[in-house]
C-alpha cells in the first residue's frame, strides 16, 4: 500500500498475482482463492474474487456449490455454458455480462462447449445480508470508449443490480484517450485491466497542481490498483489515459 498526499493506493500487478494451472484451466487470482492464501491478499473492501479464467474447448466447472456471495462473470473470449439449481440453462457470450446472487446456497456448472478456448472474468462481491433468495441473470452490453455501466443500484442505463451498493463499468478507450473516473466521494475504487496499457492518474489532467498530488501509475493487462476516492464533494476525480496499444478495463465503486 502507497500513501501519498491523503490518497491510499493499492497496486497488484499481473505478474504478482497468485496462479493456479492445469491441462484445461489457465486461472490468475487477485486475491487469495482456492489453494492460495495470503493474508494481506484477502480482498478490497467488499470485492473479494477476481480471477482471470481461461478454460478450453469442451472442458469447464461441474455442478459446484456456492452462498452468501454475488457472482458476477464478464465475458472476455469465447462462450461458456451455465446451468444451476434454480432451472437456469444458458449460454453467456462475448460481451455479456452475468450476476448471480448465491444467496441461501445454489448449484451450479460452468462448461465451454464452443470448439476454441474462452477467457473470463469472474468477480466475487460480498452482499450487504447474508440468507437472501437466489437469483440469475444475464445481459449484453455494447462497449465503446466511454464507461458502460454494467452494475448499478438503481440499474441507470440498463445495468444490472447486485445485493450491494456496487457500482461497475467497462471500457474500451482507444490509444491516448482520456477518462474521468466517476466514483463518489468515500467510496473505493478498483481499477482492473483486462488488456492493453495506460495511466491512472489521481486527479484531471487540468486541475490545480497546488497541492502536489499523487504520481500516476503505469498499468498493463492483469494490473489491478485500487484506492480511496475523495471524501470531498467537488473534488476532481482521478482519471485514466490510454496507451498506444489502447484498453479494455473495469472499474469498481465500492462501499
Amino acid at each position: 500500500m502507497t500513501t501519498s498526499s491523503g490518497t491510499q493506493r493499492v497496486l497488484r500487478r499481473a505478474s504478482e498475482r497468485f496462479h493456479s494451472q492445469l491441462e484445461w484451466l489457465d486461472s490468475w487470482h487477485t486475491f487469495s482463492f482456492a489453494g492460495h492464501h495470503d493474508p494481506d491478499w484477502m480482498g478490497f473492501g467488499p470485492l473479494r474474487v477476481i480471477n482471470d479464467d481461461t478454460i478450453a474447448a469442451g472442458r469447464g466447472f461441474g455442478m459446484h456449490p456456492h452462498r452468501d456471495m454475488e457472482i458476477v462473470t464478464v465475458m472476455v473470449e469465447g462462450q461458456l455454458s451455465h446451468r444451476d439449481s434454480m432451472g437456469h440453462a444458458e449460454v453467456l457470450r462475448a460481451g455479456e455480462v452475468q450476476r448471480m446472487s448465491a444467496g441461501s446456497g445454489i448449484v451450479h456448472s460452468e462448461i465451454n462447449d464452443g470448439d476454441q478456448p474462452c477467457r473470463l472474468l469472474q468477480i466475487w462481491i460480498e452482499p450487504s445480508h447474508a440468507g437472501i433468495t437466489p437469483a440469475y441473470e444475464q445481459k449484453p452490453f455494447g462497449l465503446g470508449d466511454d464507461w458502460t455501466p454494467l452494475l448499478d443500484p438503481q440499474r441507470r442505463a440498463g445495468a444490472m443490480a447486485i445485493h450491494r451498493p456496487v457500482r461497475l463499468w467497462r471500457a474500451r478507450p482507444a490509444a491516448g484517450a482520456s477518462l474521468v473516473l466517476p466514483l463518489q466521494p468515500g467510496s473505493l475504487g478498483w481499477l482492473q485491466l483486462i488488456s492493453g496499457e495506460g495511466r491512472w492518474s489521481p486527479a484531471h489532467p487540468d486541475a490545480p497542481k497546488d497541492p502536489p498530488h499523487a504520481p500516476p501509475v503505469a498499468l498493463g493487462q492483469g494490473d489491478g490498483l485500487g484506492w480511496q476516492a475523495a471524501t470531498e464533494a467537488g473534488t476532481v476525480a482521478a482519471t485514466w489515459t490510454t496507451g498506444a496499444r489502447g484498453a479494455d478495463l473495469l472499474l469498481f465503486e465500492l462501499r
